[in-house]
């Protein structure tokens, strides 16, 4: 499956962000889609996952104020970002695993300014 991210800028802390990332197949079939972000020099890091039973997961820096969600009918998988901070500032990817498969979008880059 080929994915799609998109809806990343430039926002001022406090500011919210929507990131969309559209899949090139049945997203319902994954065993899980998440969002991981990397900021520049650090590791990826896991931000939110939305298991096949959606069951949802988030990293501890933000709960509270994100909010990962999907669309089946659209393959679709949305990361709603509110009040956010200048450390929120990364690449957001997002990833669909099957199996043994995985799979990554490209990136998009959020800039939170302060």
């Amino acid at each position: 499956v080929q994915l799609q991210a998109s809806g990343g800028g430039l926002v001022q802390a406090g500011g919210s962000l929507r990131l969309s990332c559209a899949a090139s197949g049945d997203i319902s079939s994954m065993n899980v889609v998440a969002w991981y972000r990397q900021a520049p020099g650090k590791q990826r890091d896991l931000v939110a996952a939305i298991g096949y039973n959606n069951n949802i997961n988030y990293a501890d820096s933000v709960k509270g104020r994100f909010t990962i969600s999907r669309d089946n009918a659209k393959n679709t998988v949305y990361l709603q970002m509110n009040s956010l901070k200048p450390e929120d500032t990364a690449v957001y990817y997002c990833n669909a695993v099957k199996g043994f498969d995985s799979n990554w979008g490209q990136g998009t880059l959020v800039t939170v300014s302060s």
